[in-house]
């Protein structure tokens, strides 16, 4: 029985300053919400138990806005992972439980580069690599080499699949 390698390549360290940026944008939003519905509590004299509970969001809310934005996207970066063998694509990435993915090349049945707007402004790509069950990305990869993984894993794909 042969054991199959861990991955050791690393996506690009932008991934952490994307990811920071758009923790930022989506904890902003969700404070703005709360801070609107604590203005409207107080304005129209809800129940002093919501505006108890509001005040207490918008806490949380600050406390996980810390988190998302100070240390989670360096974990995400420390532990995300992938490699690409003859035989398989593996995944590994997860900050509280790891999770270990590998993906045989005869399963592939497509692969595609998308770019967002934020992604674009890094000149970074996601990798997504399709089976007929399930996706999976490999996410912030610098241009030259999400274009060439992506060549290379629907190669390696289409060769297992004529044998």
């Amino acid at each position: 029985m042969t054991t199959i390698p861990q991955p050791e390549n690393q996506i690009s360290k932008d991934a952490i300053t994307v990811w920071r940026i758009t923790n930022i944008t989506v904890d902003a939003i969700a404070l703005v919400i709360l801070i609107g519905l604590l203005w409207a509590g107080i304005h129209f004299n809800w129940f002093h138990w919501i505006i108890v509970i509001l005040w207490i969001l918008i806490g949380l809310t600050i406390i996980f806005a810390i988190w998302d934005v100070l240390i989670e996207p360096r974990l995400l970066y420390k532990y995300w992972r992938f490699g690409i063998t003859e035989e398989f694509v593996q995944l590994k990435h997860g900050v509280f439980s790891h999770k270990y993915i590998v993906i045989p090349m005869t399963k592939i049945q497509y692969v595609e580069a998308t770019q967002g707007p934020l992604l674009r402004k890094y000149g970074l790509y996601t990798i997504t690599v399709g089976t007929m069950r399930s996706s999976h990305a490999i996410p912030a990869l610098p241009e030259t080499q999400a274009f060439l993984l992506r060549d290379s894993i629907a190669e390696r794909a289409r060769l297992k699949e004529e044998e």
